[in-house]
């Protein structure tokens, strides 16, 4: 019997100056989802913005092989659903990465299928190595990417979601770039630096401007032009106001760089 005091974390979280590093850690598994993957992602979030030093927010997977292959198919632990619940737990870490206001990227290391899919959608940005595979194979196995079609309608060409969903063939790396998925596509071995670059882009940003700024993307992303902008004129009023944009406007002024306190 394996002593669980030996077992490896699903889920490892670092602190890497101000990014939150969320690591799947099932790499023999091909990283696949289980209830303490899911569990151990939320929990990531939560420590991420219950620290004001967090600027961002990474999720990756341990290994060079997949980022994650989808729910683990094992009797009983990716697809072992409580139909008393009226929420599924994946659905709810999809819910509460909707309503972050940390920005957050996903550093795609492998094959990312299925429910792995799901958790490239549920981040705001995307860097994958050019060896990695993506797909939603659903229906292969007589199931259908529901959860995971909530967010990924709304980020690639209704054609290309169709294709993908109904065919559940694979595709590239640089198909899923070109699709609307990705930010950058780069050689597995450059994987960690543009990944830090854009994690340095982010990080020294005004983190009271990126907060309320994902704040008010997640409420226009409902809303008809006449009620965005009305919401927005307010919105850019009350931004004004914060010391941060204080902070902006008299390091602009004096030529130096501002120092943020988040307020």
């Amino acid at each position: 019997m394996t002593d669980a005091s030996t077992t490896p974390p699903a889920v490892v979280l670092e602190k890497r100056d101000r990014a939150m590093w969320i690591t799947i850690n099932r790499p023999d598994k091909r990283n696949a989802i289980n209830k303490d993957v899911v569990a151990g992602i939320r929990e990531g979030y939560r420590q991420a913005h219950a620290d004001a030093d967090v600027r961002v927010i990474v999720l990756t997977a341990a290994g060079e092989k997949a980022f994650c292959a989808g729910g683990d198919m094992q009797p009983g632990a990716g697809f072992a659903f409580d139909l008393s619940q009226p929420n599924i737990d994946y659905a709810d870490m999809l819910r509460e990465a909707q309503n972050a206001t940390l920005p957050s990227i996903a550093r795609i290391n492998g094959v990312c299928m299925a429910g792995g899919l799901g958790l490239l959608c549920m981040t705001d940005m995307a860097i994958a190595a050019d060896n990695a595979l993506f797909g939603l194979p659903e229906v292969k196995i007589g199931l259908f990417p529901m959860q995971v079609l909530s967010l990924l309608q709304a980020m690639a060409p209704r054609r290309l979601v169709r294709e993908w969903c109904l065919t559940g063939e694979p595709f590239s790396a640089a198909e899923a770039k070109e699709g609307g998925l990705l930010n950058y596509v780069v050689p597995a071995a450059e994987l960690d630096a543009k990944t830090q670059w854009l994690v340095d882009r982010l990080a020294t940003k005004s983190p009271t401007a990126l907060r309320r700024g994902k704040y008010a993307m997640r409420a226009l992303a409902s809303m008809s032009f006449d009620e965005g902008i009305a919401y927005t004129e307010s919105q850019i009023a009350l931004l004004a106001m914060t010391e941060d944009a204080k902070e902006g406007l008299a390091s602009f002024n004096e030529k130096r760089k501002p120092v943020w306190t988040g307020r």
